[in-house]
């Protein structure tokens, strides 16, 4: 077991306990239903990373249990379910609601995905990949699960955020606007200081 007092045990530890939490937090609304979304999303992203690091993509420097895997496995299988699941929970009901409501949960990720790799072991890209192709799959991945968990989870287990909070002037508006605007520019930011090492 790979644990110390560092950046990189506090970020893998406090992201597993915090997305374990907030999991169990929804699951409890129907724990089949979820469970069931929950272990697919899971399994899902698992080899999904997988595929990924066994192509030379990225890897994953520091982790809690190296011996055991090339990837941080309770984190991967904690943190993709709870956003999967947060998602078909609490996305809108329309589509062009769904979109923003998407968009800032890709951003808070890739926030925290850019955080990791450049201020941490915990993944690293290789030559191939960039922080687009993260953004791209993280879309690809919770639009999928948004489909698959409309099929999987019934609407009476789902509690859609009124669309009207997306208006102009409304709190929900501001709250998108706020997120998309700073990742966007802090992105920049470190995207600037990576090119000028």
């Amino acid at each position: 077991m790979n644990i110390g007092w560092n950046v990189e045990t506090f970020f893998l530890i406090t992201g597993t306990v915090l997305s374990t939490i907030g999991s169990i937090f929804i699951m409890k609304n129907n724990w089949k239903q979820y469970g069931i979304l929950y272990i697919s999303s899971g399994v899902v992203g698992e080899l999904l990373c997988y595929f990924f690091i066994i192509t030379g993509l990225y890897v994953y420097p520091y982790r809690i249990l190296p011996q055991i895997s090339q990837m941080p496995l309770t984190l991967i299988m904690t943190m993709f379910p709870f956003y999967v699941m947060f998602g078909v929970r609490y996305s809108p009901a329309r589509w062009a609601y769904k979109i923003p409501f998407y968009w800032v949960l890709v951003h808070i990720g890739m926030f925290g995905e850019v955080i990791a790799q450049n201020f941490t072991r915990v993944i690293k890209y290789n030559r191939f990949w960039d922080t687009w192709d993260s953004y791209t799959w993280w879309w690809l991945f919770l639009l999928i699960f948004e489909v698959i968990g409309g099929i999987l989870v019934s609407k009476e287990y789902r509690k859609p955020i009124d669309e009207g909070v997306f208006t102009y002037g409304k709190l929900g508006w501001f709250i998108v606007h706020f997120i998309l605007i700073s990742t966007v520019f802090l992105a920049g930011f470190f995207m600037g200081m990576k090119t000028l090492k």
